[in-house]
């Protein structure tokens, strides 16, 4: 085997054992979840990228630092109970992967994909007790990430309840600091 068929393997792998605690409803262990991300991004050095959600602990901030230094963090303050509420508002279609939200992006009969005529469920970590539990080991394991790109400068926080709402500053912000990109004119 050539190293980078035994990268792909071992990538392969980590990718196999995320997918299983996934299923269960639970949460990625942290140096399986940095060791997908990291291989990832290491692909993509050259390349500008955005991350949503990574890094979530003080480890994979410290991975991350070995392999970039970031531009910017921005951080959404989003009341407990609107994330909850929102969370556990989420049904998928396991088949397909399709994802509805009751609230606002609900399917046209109840309980029921659009496709297919097939039910919906709720993932266990869907549920309003099993994402009030993820919501509060997130905020303690988010704070000390949330600290250190505070103390660089980096961090922009916005505070609201609605996308439409938080969205203009947060595209003012990325727009300011992101040049834009210039589609290549045909010949």
């Amino acid at each position: 085997m050539h190293s980078g068929d035994v990268n792909k393997a071992l990538v392969h792998d980590v990718g196999i054992l995320a997918k299983q605690y996934l299923e269960k409803g639970l949460l990625v262990p942290d140096h399986v979840f940095t060791r997908v991300m990291m291989t990832e991004l290491d692909k993509m050095r050259s390349q500008p990228w955005l991350l949503d959600g990574f890094p979530r602990t003080l480890g994979q901030a410290e991975a991350l630092d070995r392999i970039c230094e970031l531009d910017l963090v921005i951080s959404l303050n989003i009341p407990f109970e609107t994330l909850k509420d929102r969370l556990s508002a989420r049904w998928i279609h396991p088949a397909s992967g399709r994802v509805y939200n009751m609230e606002f992006n609900p399917p046209h009969i109840h309980g029921i994909d659009d496709v297919t005529g097939e039910p919906l469920i709720q993932r266990e970590d869907d549920k309003p007790e099993a994402v009030a539990a993820r919501l509060r080991k997130y905020k303690d394991a988010a704070k000390p990430v949330i600290e250190l790109y505070k103390s660089r400068g980096i961090l922009h926080s916005f505070s609201g309840t609605e996308t439409n709402k938080i969205w203009p500053y947060v595209y003012t912000l990325v727009s300011s600091k992101i040049p834009p990109l210039q589609a290549e004119e045909a010949n």
